[in-house]
């Protein structure tokens, strides 16, 4: 990788892995909500998939501002956003002002992504291997976040551990804002055959709806439910993994604290290899193939979680550790999938749009899970999620025959 790759790798790494830290803390704090404001789990569900919801439907009007603006601002603005958000989220003394800092942190964690991964498309010359290691420094996050959390709900109040974590990212916001590099110096190496135009980006309500269209009457339609049913799958399973595993599965690590939340920390961090590995397989296999392989192995985990879950500590500790592997090897695979089905120009819009779908739809995933767990047991919601990943299989499977023969499908 060359100076630029390496500086806007750093900033994006960063700016990941603070989104992530916030993002997958908040089913560990959710725990302690449940008893403290005794609301059931069907409730707090639809509570946090309102924050995780706005992280998804802001993604798209950040796209179009990334295509406008650049990304090295919205970054910025994000990673200020979160620290405010958990600094109000530290003086929450109900579910209204818990529910107002998480709408809070939605908002301004919805810039990120698309600002990051469209600064990385254009800027990177090292696409994969530049999506790889972004993607490993997000699980750094995802794991680090929900672990640091956990060790410190050992000693002090949730809301102080929410004033501690706000200060990482109000720190790395003045990083960003000391950042220097070319947003677009990859441009000019990548073959856009997807979309290539010389157009500039949409300035208008009609051009964007203009540009919007064509995206959405090329292969980027299927690739958008694509990536709506890995946001379902994800967020379903991952909202209240941390209360399940409290409740249904004790684990003696020598600790007088919920064994569950290591559990779930270890499952995040074992996701840095599926990082990785997606984004070996980016450089390497068409995605459209590998993403179907991907989705394949969710669904089968759907099936058999819950029941090597209650049948040990040993086999919960291997079907979490897959779990965690296969859940994070698709993302690079999609996010690669979105910059070869679109056009420079547009590649914050479709971004947004993508991430529209990760977590603006994908937060559905929450709120259906905590319906399920309410009236149903574990496995049937497990179930549920299989069905989300057959369903994103069949589609991968779908664009990866088309890739193979365009005249035939």
């Amino acid at each position: 990788m060359n100076s630029n790759d390496r500086a806007i790798i750093s900033l994006t790494s960063l700016g990941h892995g603070m989104v992530h830290t916030y993002e997958l803390s908040i089913p560990i704090l959710m725990t302690l909500w449940l008893v403290e404001f005794d609301v059931s789990t069907a409730v707090l569900g639809s509570v946090v998939a309102l924050g995780y919801g706005l992280y998804g439907m802001g993604a798209l009007p950040a796209g179009v501002l990334a295509d406008r603006w650049g990304s090295r601002r919205l970054i910025i603005a994000c990673l200020a956003g979160m620290g405010l958000s958990f600094v109000v989220l530290s003086l929450a003394s109900g579910l209204w002002s818990i529910t107002a800092a998480l709408v809070l942190w939605g908002l301004a964690a919805s810039i990120y992504h698309p600002a990051g991964l469209t600064l990385i498309s254009r800027g990177v010359v090292k696409r994969g291997h530049g999506l790889a290691l972004h993607g490993m420094a997000g699980n750094a996050g995802i794991a680090l976040g929900p672990l640091c959390t956990a060790l410190l709900l050992v000693v002090v109040d949730w809301r102080v551990v929410a004033a501690l974590l706000a200060l990482p990212a109000l720190g790395a916001t003045l990083y960003a804002a000391r950042a220097s590099f070319d947003e677009t110096a990859a441009d000019a190496v990548f073959d856009e055959s997807a979309g290539e135009s010389e157009d500039p980006p949409p300035q208008s309500l009609a051009q964007l709806w203009s540009t919007s269209r064509l995206l959405f009457a090329s292969g980027f339609a299927v690739v958008f439910f694509v990536v709506m049913f890995s946001g379902l799958y994800y967020r379903g399973i991952l909202t209240f993994l941390p209360d399940l595993l409290e409740r249904f599965v004790q684990i003696d690590i020598g600790l007088q604290v919920e064994s569950g939340r290591y559990v779930y920390a270890a499952l995040l961090m074992v996701g840095m290899a599926g990082q990785f590995l997606g984004g070996w397989l980016t450089d390497h296999v068409p995605t459209e193939r590998a993403l179907t392989g991907g989705f394949l192995v969710l669904a089968a985990i759907g099936v058999v979680f819950w029941p090597m879950a209650l049948a040990g500590t040993g086999s919960l500790l291997f079907i979490s550790a897959l779990l965690g592997v296969a859940l994070f090897v698709v993302q690079p695979l999609y996010q690669a999938t979105v910059a070869e089905y679109t056009p420079s120009e547009a590649r914050g819009l479709s971004y947004g749009f993508t991430y529209l779908g990760v977590f603006g739809i994908g937060a559905l995933g929450a709120a259906v899970a905590g319906t399920v767990l309410n009236y149903y047991a574990p496995a049937v919601l497990f179930g549920v999620l299989a069905v989300f990943a057959l369903a994103g299989a069949g589609l991968s499977a779908y664009l990866a025959a088309r890739a193979r023969h365009p005249s035939e499908v």
